[in-house]
């Protein structure tokens, strides 16, 4: 792991899952952690978890979908650190609510995902990227998925999301890469997390087993 001493990072659904597992290396590796987090009592107790083990952490409650809460989000990062050295955008829309596709996916629920998925890794990314000059670099780390390069029978709204963020941080990467700001896009496929075991595996034990089977 990279030596992040005095790094300062902020990671969105940064509480639980995918985002806590990114919360707590980053800490592990010596950086300054912000938990952006709809949940605030989860991303509470995974700081709580962080500080014992002699991380530096903070939380705030974030909704992804809010400009003014990104906004606040970036202003904290400073107001606890005074920069801003890697932003990780993680959080995004559970998956049970983005499955269906052009025919059955409401106007309202189109709206609702792409902002989620896609709106808010622009808007993150856009109000972070004055702080990350001030330093003259940064990293942006946009968690996509192996979704925005295949397809699967109705989720029309979490792959245009998962690729329209692939396009994004490729565009990004180009923009700010000159001031010395990296963009790179991570593309995990199946991850079995608490989340995931409730929302698609709930009724089908033996393909949660098949899926748990595959890892070490």
């Amino acid at each position: 792991m990279f030596d992040l001493t005095d790094r300062v990072a902020i990671v969105t659904g940064g509480a639980q899952g995918v985002g806590g597992g990114i919360s707590r290396r980053l800490a592990r590796a010596g950086a300054k952690v912000l938990i952006a987090d709809l949940d605030l009592e989860t991303a509470e107790d995974t700081a709580n978890q962080i500080s014992k083990d002699s991380g530096i952490v903070e939380c705030v409650e974030t909704d992804v979908t809010s400009y003014e809460d990104l906004k606040k989000m970036i202003g904290k990062a400073r107001d606890y650190w005074g920069k801003l050295d890697i932003l990780v955008n993680n959080a995004y829309a559970a998956a049970d609510g983005q499955q269906g596709g052009a025919l059955e996916v409401t106007e309202e629920r189109w709206e609702e995902d792409i902002r989620a998925l896609v709106t808010s890794v622009y808007a993150g990314s856009k109000y972070a990227i004055p702080l990350m000059l001030e330093t003259g670099s940064g990293s942006i780390v946009n968690i996509s998925s192996v979704h925005g390069f295949l397809v699967a029978r109705k989720a029309l709204t979490y792959e245009t999301g998962k690729a329209a963020v692939i396009a994004m941080t490729k565009q990004m990467a180009v923009d700010y890469g000159r001031q010395g700001i990296r963009v790179n896009a991570i593309c995990p496929g199946h991850i079995v997390t608490e989340r995931i075991k409730e929302s698609v595996w709930k009724d089908n034990p033996s393909g949660l087993k098949f899926f748990e089977d595959q890892y070490p």
